[in-house]
């Protein structure tokens, strides 16, 4: 564009120049042209020569005018020219401009198009959720319909309840009474026997089975291996007085194992989500199971059915264990920052314990009165499970514990730590009594279970390098490493009959150590 231009002055300023000189050339050949005529008329007008001379300067003068006025003629039209040219820019820089602008309208006709288009689709979307919310109006009402006949169902059936309560109470009553009359007769006939004894100060009954109980002897040799679940087995636990082993994994199932012979037993399922954490009654006839869904499922053992669905927690549950005096209370704790305590015999929570930091492990006291909890900020806390008070509180870890388990007699808790760390804790003062630690055990999560041996001489705890250590209470040493796991070993539970010893991983395989 700029060249164009610049060939077009100089064809302007040229073409000026070229009339400049033609007129000067056309101008002098007039003059040389009309000289002899002059000095002819010259000579025979003698006497007007004065006038012609007049005249002549009189020609000269104005044609001195002419190249004044050619000469502003000259750059005047310079002038219009540069003008002319600097219009030619302007309106050229106009012209690209308006093909700018009409670029610009294209795409925004483009855009508006697509936009009623997005409309378009929008609107047809809105009718089908009007459409959809009207439906489930309907629905809501007839619901609402259904919840007021069950609503009105569920009080006669509390009153009807309430009506059977109050016939069972006074059976109850009734039963006391003949019981009282019973226990006169027995103290009266000298027949009643004591069963309670007294052991490190603690008034406590005696055991159920403790004619099973074995010295635990230490485990070296893998008796089998199962590949019990897809996807890890993040708990297990032994029947009580048995051999029989229950685990919990991420396929949601639960399976119980024949550790004699290796084999599967049987398999409880209706879990809706991975399983965290298992516990049994003491009579070994249900199984509680704490989930991802944020439930709990009580299973009946000899049916295989599931009993109670336990909701109420609005995160997944992540640990559970029931009273060792009785198969009635269960306690649970989940990650949103609750503990609850469960009634199995009124299928509803009784208490809820609300804490800034959520529990990873709990285990019920041998009195069944008070719970010990491992929290993610590293401290043990004791509660009291009628008032929800808590008792005590001790710095256990400078990480997460991720384990609590409890002697047999009572007397001593083992937490495990995110920390590599597993301590003894006494459980009358909650003072440190023991430390165990090796340079090669790390805690692979903050769900990953130690247990202490039946005979309380031993405790075993799993590694994230796949193996398993033991380490004596007394000496406070390693006395045996096994290795068989592929993977982080997550739990380790020791049968009450003092073997075998049981440990699982994150592939899911189970090692059963004899």
């Amino acid at each position: 564009m700029a060249k164009t231009c610049k060939s077009q002055e100089e064809i302007a300023c040229g073409a000026i120049k070229h009339a400049l000189k033609a007129l000067r050339k056309r101008h002098l050949l007039e003059e040389a042209a009309h000289g002899p005529a002059v000095l002819a008329l010259c000579r025979p007008i003698v006497s007007q020569g004065s006038e012609w001379k007049e005249k002549a300067e009189n020609l000269q003068v104005e044609l001195q005018q002419c190249y004044k006025a050619q000469s502003r003629l000259s750059e005047q039209l310079v002038v219009e020219v540069a003008e002319s040219r600097a219009s030619k820019a302007l309106v050229q820089e106009k012209e690209n401009a308006v093909a700018d602008l009409q670029k610009e309208l294209t795409e925004l006709r483009e855009e508006c198009s697509q936009l009623k288009e997005d409309l378009e689709e929008k609107i047809k979307s809105l009718e089908v959720i009007v459409s959809e919310n009207t439906e489930l109006k309907a629905q809501l009402q007839q619901m609402t319909a259904k919840a007021n006949k069950a609503e009105a169902e569920n009080k006669m059936l509390i009153d009807r309840w309430m009506l059977e309560k109050m016939k069972d109470a006074e059976r109850l009553n009734e039963a006391n009474a003949l019981y009282e009359d019973m226990v006169e007769k027995l103290k009266a006939s000298g027949l009643e026997q004591l069963a309670r004894q007294q052991v490190d100060g603690i008034v406590r009954q005696s055991e159920e089975g403790a004619e099973f109980f074995l010295e635990s002897n230490i485990p070296s040799t893998c008796k089998y291996r199962l590949r019990a679940h897809e996807g890890g087995c993040a708990s297990m636990l032994f029947e009580y007085n048995s051999g029989k082993l229950i685990t919990g994994g991420h396929d949601r199932l639960v399976k119980m194992w024949d550790t004699n012979t290796g084999s599967l037993s049987s398999t409880l399922q209706g879990c809706l989500g991975s399983v965290l954490d298992l516990t049994i009654t003491h009579d070994n006839r249900s199984v509680i199971a704490a989930s991802s869904s944020n439930n709990l499922y009580v299973w009946d053992v000899n049916s295989g059915r599931v009993r109670h669905t336990l909701t109420g927690h609005t995160d997944k549950v992540c640990a559970v264990d029931v009273s060792k005096i009785s198969s009635r209370y269960v306690v649970s704790a989940a990650y949103d920052r609750t503990i609850k305590v469960w009634d199995l015999m009124k299928g509803y929570c009784t208490n809820t314990i609300i804490f800034h930091s959520n529990c990873n492990a709990l285990s019920f006291s041998m009195d069944g009165q008070t719970i010990f909890s491992g929290h993610v900020d590293g401290n043990l806390r004791l509660w009291d499970i009628q008032s929800g008070k808590l008792l005590s509180e001790v710095a256990a870890h400078s990480l997460a514990v991720t384990s609590i388990s409890l002697s047999r007699n009572g007397n001593v808790v083992l937490t495990s730590g995110r920390d590599n760390m597993h301590n003894l804790f006494d459980v009358r003062s909650l003072e440190v009594c023991g430390t165990l630690k090796a340079a090669g055990n790390r805690v692979a999560s903050n769900w990953s279970r130690s247990c202490i041996s039946p005979d309380d001489n031993h405790v075993a705890a799993g590694s994230a390098d796949g193996s398993v250590y033991i380490w004596s209470v007394s000496k406070g040493d390693i006395v045996g490493t096994l290795k068989e796991h592929t993977s982080s070993v997550l739990c380790c539970t020791w049968s009450g009959i003092g073997k075998p010893l049981a440990s699982a991983d994150k592939n899911g395989i189970v090692c059963v150590w004899t």
